[in-house]
């Protein structure tokens, strides 16, 4: 029996896991904010809570509502600086998002930003520019309880605007998880009031979906689950192993096969030799958001008691 190469591609789901919200709303009964930003307020209900239409006949509760006006101004006031605003207080725009989020309430931090602003945000693909599709976005992000901090920033200062970009961090309260990403800030006074007018935040770009590289032993433990599929017996299983646009260059056929009905194909008949393989000599090559396994493995043929060798 005459082995050849087999492809197998890699497909990674690039997503921010720490940006993934939860599905549970929760309630913040106190600000850990640092001491150049928003006081405590007292417990806020959550904006999903928020949201949702009270019963019919009954009464409407100003208490809420009140707290959140108190918020929006107290975060109003720290942001009426000079328009020659310093780096200092370009940065301590900063806090005051921040401090925002760590309300739980995302029309505080909707309120932060201006009233035609543009926000791009990091796990969506559609553009925010008004306060009703800021708050929307946050209306899921903030569920992770994210506290951010600036871990490489560089500021500009103009007439009227400023600006602050470079990497962030956030810690994720509800998970533990530390996300890193680029952002970018542009600041204008409106109404006498420093907001954001542009937020851009992207994951950084060696960091695919924030996720570490793969390791040698992983990659090779990926034809160890490639293998228990055969033990299967079920060409279904081994076929899901393989890329939507895989490539398999089969052992007993001529036919390239490159879809899921094709490689389900060449295995109904292939694991009728109830075939499991052993790797005897690996080298394995590691790229961004690809990997590599070539050398020459072993099949014990359980149908048979036969063993073939092949390169792969």
């Amino acid at each position: 029996m005459k082995f050849s190469v087999a492809i197998v591609g890699l497909s990674f789901l690039c997503v921010a896991s720490g940006f993934a919200p939860n599905s549970h709303p929760r309630q913040y009964t106190a600000l850990h904010a640092p001491e150049n930003t928003i006081t405590r307020i007292g417990t806020i209900a959550s904006s999903t809570e928020l949201g949702a239409r009270p019963k019919k006949g009954a009464k409407k509760s100003g208490n809420s509502v009140n707290l959140v006006t108190k918020a929006r101004n107290e975060m109003n006031e720290k942001a009426k600086l000079g328009d020659s605003i310093s780096e200092k207080e370009v940065r301590a725009l900063f806090e005051l998002w921040n401090s925002a989020l760590a309300t739980g309430d995302s029309r505080i931090v909707a309120a932060r930003y201006a009233k035609k602003p543009v926000l791009l945000p990091t796990v969506s693909d559609q553009p925010r520019t008004d306060y009703e599709s800021v708050k929307d976005y946050f209306d899921s992000f903030i569920l992770k309880k994210p506290q951010g901090k600036i871990v490489d920033g560089k500021i500009h200062i103009g007439n009227g605007w400023a600006s602050d970009m470079g990497i962030y961090e956030f810690t994720m309260g509800a998970t533990g998880d530390k996300v890193k990403a680029r952002y970018t800030y542009n600041y204008i006074k409106e109404d006498g009031v420093w907001k954001i007018q542009h937020h851009h935040s992207s994951v950084m770009p060696e960091e695919i979906a924030m996720d570490k590289a793969i390791t040698e032993d992983e990659v090779r433990g990926l034809f160890s689950l490639w293998n228990n599929a055969l033990a299967t017996l079920d060409p279904k299983k081994v076929a899901s192993r393989y890329a939507k646009k895989g490539v398999l260059l089969p052992t007993v056929s001529d036919v390239p096969r490159t879809d899921f009905p094709s490689i389900e194909d060449y295995f109904i008949n292939f694991l009728k030799l109830k075939p499991q393989g052993e790797i005897l000599e690996s080298h394995v090559t590691i790229g961004t958001n690809w990997s590599q396994d070539a050398g020459i493995y072993e099949f014990t043929m359980g149908a048979t008691g036969k063993k073939v060798k092949g390169r792969y």
